[in-house]
């Protein structure tokens, strides 16, 4: 028995190769990548220098495009529209990137910290569930749903508002210029809360449970403890979600298209839907690709300004921790 180990450990040292292993060559690592980057470029580099092309041209869709040049982008800059739409971008920012994140860090907290520890993780959970619903739906689905609830004549906003005795304030939601942007942003809200509180409940989860317990027996309560050790230690988390729910609110099509598509008289237009509309309707196909371009190089911008944001906030935070 003795010798048939020696000489089966002999024979694995002999099996084994001298010296330190090779380290695997980069180059088959480039051949996992191969297949993403293929369908990168097929699906996203070779559209967009397509689509930029298209923008230095006139064209209706049909026929040989005109070369123009920059005419498109000139016109551009005198395009009272085009500046309108923009405006409005403004508002979706704030209604799916600034009112959803504040309101969904304060839902977190509330979930994390009470209800929780009150009432148990699986509540918690039901509810993270409920408020992250609406991400789920398709945003046509949610669309009617809400063009049902704020329709003028029989809508469920209306007929609640009549049954508690406030039928003064029964509007019609979306067809009014001076409401109907508004009403558009509240739908949005209601989108866009889950995400923000779902990436929220997930930063609270690494937060040092003993900066908390520290913190409460030198007598802080709540809201110094959310606001001194809370808010520093999820910096990431609100910077990632403040840049994807911008991106997400410049390229917003799909609520206003369902919803007002664009109107009454462009009072919901955005950038998207008003590069769609010109594009398409309009056949305009060189203008519409302008605007789309313009569209796609600020919201790249943004992602890479959001990025380094993002990588500060990361540093910040460890040295908090630390």
């Amino acid at each position: 028995m003795t010798v048939t180990v020696e000489e089966g450990t002999r024979a694995a040292g002999r099996s084994r190769p001298d010296g330190p292993r090779r380290p695997r060559p980069r180059e088959s690592y480039a051949l996992f990548l191969l297949p993403g980057v293929l369908a990168f470029l097929a699906v996203v580099i070779v559209p967009f220098l397509m689509n930029t092309g298209v923008s230095f041209t006139e064209w209706q869709g049909i026929g040989t495009p005109k070369w123009t040049g920059l005419a498109n982008y000139r016109e551009l800059l005198d395009d009272a529209e085009f500046w309108a739409s923009f405006r409005h971008s403004l508002f979706m920012v704030v209604a799916m990137a600034a009112v959803p994140t504040a309101i969904g860090l304060v839902l977190a907290a509330a979930l994390f910290d009470y209800v929780a520890k009150h009432l148990g993780a699986r509540v918690a959970a039901v509810l993270r569930a409920c408020f992250y619903l609406p991400q789920v739906l398709p945003i046509a689905v949610a669309g009617i749903v809400w063009s049902w609830i704020l329709a003028p004549d029989n809508g469920s906003l209306n007929a609640l508002l009549k049954a508690v005795g406030l039928g003064s304030w029964q509007q019609d939601w979306l067809g009014d210029p001076d409401l109907a942007l508004y009403s558009v942003m509240a739908v949005m809200v209601w989108v866009q809360i889950g995400f923000p509180l779902v990436v929220f409940m997930a930063g609270l989860q690494r937060v040092d449970p003993q900066l908390y317990e520290a913190a409460e027996l030198d007598g802080a309560g709540w809201w110094r403890r959310f606001w001194h050790i809370t808010l520093p230690q999820i910096r990431p988390e609100t910077s990632v979600v403040l840049t994807w729910c911008t991106i997400a609110a410049l390229k917003v099509f799909g609520a206003v298209y369902v919803l007002t598509k664009g109107g009454p008289g462009g009072a919901t237009d955005v950038p998207s839907y008003f590069s769609f509309s010109t594009f398409f309707e309009k056949t305009q196909v060189g203008y519409g690709a302008a605007i789309s371009t313009v569209l796609t190089v600020l919201i790249l911008a943004l992602s890479l300004v959001g990025l380094r944001l993002q990588t500060r906030a990361e540093d910040t935070a460890e040295g908090v921790r630390a």
